[in-house]
């Protein structure tokens, strides 16, 4: 489902223009990696929860030339961890 899809589904369901609906979903999605980008975690019930953690630094190498070691640096990552409800509809539990 691309964000095009999910504002022609809501604007059929609820009568609101799409260009309204648009609007609302991107500024949710702004004010989501705005959070995010302030290392604060965004928490929607039911749904889920997103948050920001430090990857460690680690060690890679090349399949090609294994003897080739490369050090990844550390770095931020977004996790997801789903909630109660959205869990047990995905499991099927």
């Amino acid at each position: 489902m691309t964000k095009r899809d999910l504002v022609m589904r809501i604007a059929d369901e609820t009568g609101l223009i799409q260009q309204d609906v648009y609007a609302v979903i991107q500024k949710s999605l702004d004010y989501i990696v705005e959070a995010l980008e302030n290392e604060d975690t965004v928490e929607f019930r039911n749904f889920g929860v997103f948050e920001v953690r430090e990857r460690k630094q680690r060690i890679g190498r090349n399949p090609n030339k294994p003897e080739n070691v490369v050090t990844i640096p550390a770095r931020k990552v977004v996790k997801f961890k789903p909630g109660k409800i959205m869990r047990e509809r995905i499991t099927g539990k």
